[in-house]
């Protein structure tokens, strides 16, 4: 076999393998900018809830002065650094100390503010769902042949659902 024959078939080898790379790490980057994206959306959400339970607090205050510190988890909040993950947790728990009020409170905006509150549940469903779906795909592609050795050069990490479940624990996930 000549010389010139074999650079070529070695040229040809080195470009499928360059364009099979490329192509995997793109698949990659979509699903980690779809999942940096919808984090994003996320993150307002939980921030909008936040405003609002904070909001809450100079109603309840004013509606009911026997109280000295309604929704004290948002109090704490304030000085917290956190994930979304640990924020929805804790945000949740001032949303049923939140709701143990609805009753006691007459003002029409506290009214408003847990009306603002059900909407947003619906949109986190949306995004959980949605984020975990976009995660599952990305760890799916981190786990098979041959896009795990691109995982591997690129050190591409497996992701948590947004439940913080690991998907290598996760009976229903099947690679």
């Amino acid at each position: 076999m000549e010389v010139a024959t074999i650079i070529c078939i070695v040229i040809a080898v080195v470009a499928l393998l360059s364009i099979g790379f490329v192509s995997i790490y793109n698949r990659f980057q979509e699903n980690i900018i779809r999942i940096n994206e919808v984090e994003s959306n996320i993150d307002n959400v939980l921030r909008k809830r936040f405003d609002l339970l904070n909001k809450s607090v100079s109603i309840i205050k004013n509606e009911l002065p026997d109280i000295e510190n309604p929704l004290a988890i948002i109090d704490e909040l304030h000085s917290k650094k956190m994930t979304n993950f640990d924020l929805d947790r804790s945000l949740y728990q001032a949303i049923n100390e939140f709701d143990s009020y609805k009753d006691k409170i007459e003002d029409p905006e506290f009214g408003k503010i847990d009306a603002v509150i059900k909407e947003t549940e619906a949109e986190l469903v949306a995004y959980r769902k949605y984020y975990n779906d976009v995660t599952t795909d990305y760890n799916r592609l981190r786990h098979k042949f041959p896009s795990n050795l691109v995982a591997l050069i690129c050190k591409y990490k497996d992701r948590n659902y947004y439940d913080n479940k690991n998907v290598l624990k996760d009976d229903n996930l099947k690679l």
